[in-house]
Formats: C-alpha cells, structure tokens, sequence
C-alpha cells in the first residue's frame, strides 16, 4: 500500500502529525512494558505499525516529546441516487508533535503541539451527492496544510489553563464522544457551523488563530471559552475557502470575532464511580461578522425578483446555541453500548441551515471473540432555513414553472469497524440520503428533485 507524500516524510521524523477526528492518539507503552519489550513485539500486539520506531519514540518521550501518525484512506460510491453516480477514492494523511515541559523535566503546565494534513483524493459530496451532511470526514480539497500551532499553560494544580496560537474549534467545542466512530463529517463538526459559518469555519483542515481559557471550577465541571479569528481564510475570488488558500498559513486576525463558550458536566466517572458515565454539554456561538439574508434584498425584494439587484440585504451578527450529551447505555458481557444526542438552532434569516440534530447507538465487542470491533448506527437531520425555502418558492412564483424547495435533508448510517490489527481499522459503511440537499434539483430538469442517495463506502485507518 503506497503512502501519501505527507507521511512518507513523517516517517523520517521530518514534518509533525494529528490524528483523525474520531481516532485515538498513539500511546506510548503502558506500565510495566519495557521500549525494547514494545520493539520486539508482534505486530499485531502493538499500538502503532512502527512500533517505537526503531527507538526514537522513548527517546523524544524521555524529553517530553510525543509523535503521531495516521492515515484514513476510502473508496466511496453512490450507485443510486445524488446529482450523479460516481466512485471516489480518498483520505489524509495527520500528524502532530506535542512537546510537554513536565515530561521533559523543565517546568510543569506547559505545552505546546503543531499539526499538519495532507489531503487527497476526491470527496463524493462536492462531485456527485451535492448533499448537506457531507459524507466523509475526511473529504476536503487536496492540499498540503498547516493545521494547528499553538502553546498552553496551565497552573499548577491543573484547574486553569490559557492556550494561544492557531486552533480548531472542532477539537474541544461540539464534540461527541461517541460520534467519531461514525464516516459522516457531521458527528466531528456539525453542519450548521461548517455550513453557517465563513469559509466554513475553524474546522478541518482549516484552523485560525484564536485564544482558549479552561477552567475547571470542580473534579467534574469543565468550561471552555474561545475568541477566534471570525474567518480562517481572505476573502477571495469563488466559493471555497482551501482553493482559496490552501497551506493553513494566513494567521488572519480581521476577519471578524468568532466567541464560543461550552460547560460540560461528567457524571460516574473517576474511580469511585458506581453507575455508568455520561458527559452533558451546552454552549453556544457569536460571529461579529455581516451575513447575507437568505432571501431579500437591501431593498427589501426577493432575490428571485427579476427587478432585484442580486445583492443580499446584509445582517448583522450570527449565533447558535447547543446542547449534546454521551452516555454510556449497558456494559453487557465483554462489550459495552453507547449513545449520544446533539441538537443545535441559529437564526433563519441568515443562515442556511436553522436547526439540526443527530444521535446514534454504538455496541463495542457485540460479537463473540471479536472485543474490539464496534458497530454503530447513526441519524442526522438538519432544517433548512425558512427564508432559504421561501427564496426556493419565489423562484417557482416567478417563473411559472415548478422548483423544488429545500426544506431539510436526513441521512441514515450504519457503521462496521473492525480491529484487524490494534494499529489497523477496516470500516465498512452504508450511508441513505433523503431529501438530498434539502431538495435540491437535478443537473438535467431543474423542475425535479434530486432522488435520494445510496452510499456504500471501505474505510480503512492505520495508527503509524
């Protein structure tokens, strides 16, 4: 199997790595294991392909030093269904080095991590669904990119921290424990802020500079709060922000204020825990930035109207507000089951998407013999914004001729992980789009809707 470029060099020790969303960092060997003892294990016993990596991972642990990397690759295909059938491949290569100052014998509470992706391969969604939930976590435009490079201090007892430089918000804010095992980008950074928000906001593989408080007022409370850069990317000819600037090096700073705050609750976890953990958040967002109505012109006019200027009337500000929660459901013999819920609204004059909610069940360990394999099945629905929908019916209104409206859009998936190996994950995945779109038309007759989508897709992940 050939590696992308970006891990080639990784493997030489020479560019930094993050893990995919959804997947575990590289741990170093547990208590009791010697490095030379993790060396000389079976593959199949160790954490990561290389291992120690011909002794170079304890020997960057005994200076504070942490190295990881990961490769999701996928074949992905829609034999029905979309704006057309088509079979892609696809993946991104992540790494990341984190340095910690304990660990290193220096100071304690300070560390630092830079992170980069290399993307390649085409995303199904961008050139054959055209659907809203995005149908892989991985798909993005193919580039070379600086993720995040940030530095973090924490006080002593470990209640405080301040973390400074470019960061995504989807690694802390909006994230479901239980969702990442799933291949729908939407249970690592949900549609409505990868959709609502500027170039899609600071999300994979585009981060921003931004500034992090932690607090952690008791063992089981934790508050996050944030102020990023407001757009990750200059503004610029065409839609997508990555074609726009593709290396994750901007460091924008005037592209508007992006607050998030989040207060999580962990319940029955730590070692006097006598029921089964759960972890429950709220939070919300607040973008200083002007966002086009969905619907009207400055003069108070449909879009649609042929009597309009095509320039949409500007409002000011956007938010939203969230609630999730993961909780573990059942530990039966040797496996256990989870499930989570997040729901989310914003404004419907300005945003695309007004509200979306997903949830799903997980069972790891369901067969016998097989303890690490997980199967899971997942629900997302989002609506599409009132006045997006009325803007879809002026168009029909004026033009006498039928239009579909976009009103929401769901996708059904169930999700197969198996544990080839500790360091090597094989997934297979069927995804079902309704209303793809919302309910968008088709490339041929825009009087028709496109038709609901059938996606089967391979995933396969190696921890390096």
């Amino acid at each position: 199997m050939r590696l992308p470029p970006l891990l080639c060099l990784a493997l030489c020790g020479v560019l930094p790595c993050a893990p995919s969303r959804g997947q575990t960092a590289v741990q170093s060997p547990g208590p009791g294991v010697s490095p030379s003892a993790a060396a000389n294990a079976d593959t199949h016993e160790q954490e990561t392909l290389l291992g120690t990596m011909w002794g170079l991972r304890p020997a960057m642990a005994a200076n504070g030093i942490s190295l990881t990397l990961t490769d999701t690759s996928e074949a992905l295909g829609n034999p029905t269904g979309g704006l057309r059938q088509q079979g892609v491949f696809e993946g991104a290569g992540f790494a990341s080095l984190a340095f910690d100052s304990g660990k290193a014998g220096l100071w304690d509470g300070f560390s630092a991590l830079v992170s980069t992706w290399e993307v390649y391969g085409r995303g199904l969604t961008a050139n054959a669904v055209g659907n809203l939930h995005t149908i892989s976590s991985a798909e993005a435009d193919r580039a070379l990119v600086l993720f995040e490079l940030w530095a973090e201090q924490a006080t002593p007892d470990g209640r405080v921290s301040l973390r400074v430089g470019q960061q995504g918000a989807d690694q802390e804010f909006l994230v479901d424990q239980y969702g990442g095992l799933f291949v729908n980008a939407h249970y690592g950074f949900p549609n409505l802020p990868s959709t609502d928000l500027p170039s899609g906001g600071p999300d994979y593989p585009l981060a921003t500079p931004a500034v992090r408080l932690k607090l952690l007022p008791s063992d089981n409370v934790t508050v996050l709060l944030a102020l990023f850069n407001g757009d990750p990317i200059p503004a610029g000819p065409g839609d997508d922000a990555q074609l726009r600037e593709g290396g994750g090096t901007s460091f924008r700073t005037n592209g508007g204020a992006l607050w998030l705050a989040e207060a999580q609750w962990a319940r029955n976890q730590g070692s006097n825990a006598s029921g089964l953990p759960g972890t429950f958040k709220i939070g919300g967002w607040y973008h200083s930035g002007f966002f086009a109505d969905q619907r009207l012109d400055a003069s108070g006019r449909s879009l649609a109207d042929p009597a309009s200027d095509g320039q949409p009337l500007l409002r000011h500000g956007d938010f939203s507000v969230y609630a999730l929660a993961d909780q573990v459901l059942a530990r039966p013999q040797g496996g256990e089951i989870d499930g989570f819920l997040r729901i989310m609204g914003a404004p419907a004059d300005r945003n695309l998407i007004e509200f979306s909610m997903d949830g799903g069940v997980s069972w790891k360990g369901m067969l016998p013999g097989r303890g690490d394999d997980v199967v899971g099945i997942g629900l997302e629905w989002a609506r599409v914004g009132d006045q997006a929908s009325k803007l879809d019916g002026d168009i029909g209104r004026l033009s006498h001729e039928p239009y579909p409206v976009r009103r929401w859009e769901a996708v059904l998936e169930l999700t197969y992980q198996a544990a080839i190996k500790s360091w090597w994950q094989l997934q297979p995945d069927i995804q079902y789009v309704i209303r793809t779109g919302g309910g968008i038309p088709t490339l041929t007759d825009p009087t028709e809707r496109a038709g609901e989508a059938l996606v089967l897709g391979l995933r396969r992940t190696a921890t390096i």
